[in-house]
């Protein structure tokens, strides 16, 4: 309960150790913890592509849905609120001021998740955060199994978009 309340809510750890009454220092514990088991327990439903047959779906779910042709996906990055880290200088603290974690993901045409990379430090920006993550390197390798471009020679690409969250 204590990390869906973090999750939902963004409240600090003093503000749940109150609500709780459970101590900051195991909160500190729990949460990063229970967030690396619920990562390992949810692999199996949210599966990134592995051929060029199912990013042609979601292509044409995009088409089909939203009138954007050769999308892959919508990417987007979050802010999660977090207490400053012990000796964590100005690392985590991001241009809306307030210290953070970046999530970023990527949805298909119906907001199913794709990929998802969290826990990079606040104060990197939305393209640092997409070039040290996972997924960056997989697509530079070429190993995302991508469809070639096709008649309008177009790349396949992400949507991305900035709603100034």
């Amino acid at each position: 309960m204590i990390t869906l309340r973090y999750l939902a809510t963004g409240e600090d750890y003093t503000k749940l150790q109150y609500l709780f009454r459970v101590s900051k220092q195991s909160i500190s514990t729990i949460v990063p913890e229970v967030c690396k088991y619920l990562n390992e327990a949810l692999q199996d439903y949210m599966k990134l592509p592995s051929s060029k047959d199912e990013w042609l779906a979601i292509s044409r779910e995009f088409e089909r849905k939203r009138g954007f042709p050769h999308a892959i996906g919508a990417i987007d990055g979050k802010h999660v609120r977090i207490q400053a880290p012990n000796n964590g200088g100005s690392d985590y603290y991001n241009y809306k001021n307030f210290h953070s974690i970046v999530l970023l993901a990527i949805v298909d045409a119906n907001y199913n998740f794709l990929y998802i990379d969290v826990g990079a430090k606040g104060s990197v920006s939305d393209g640092g955060v997409f070039r040290n993550s996972r997924i960056h390197e997989k697509f530079e390798k070429g190993e995302l199994n991508l469809p070639e471009p096709e008649i309008l020679r177009c790349p396949y690409s992400i949507l991305a978009f900035d709603q100034n969250d």
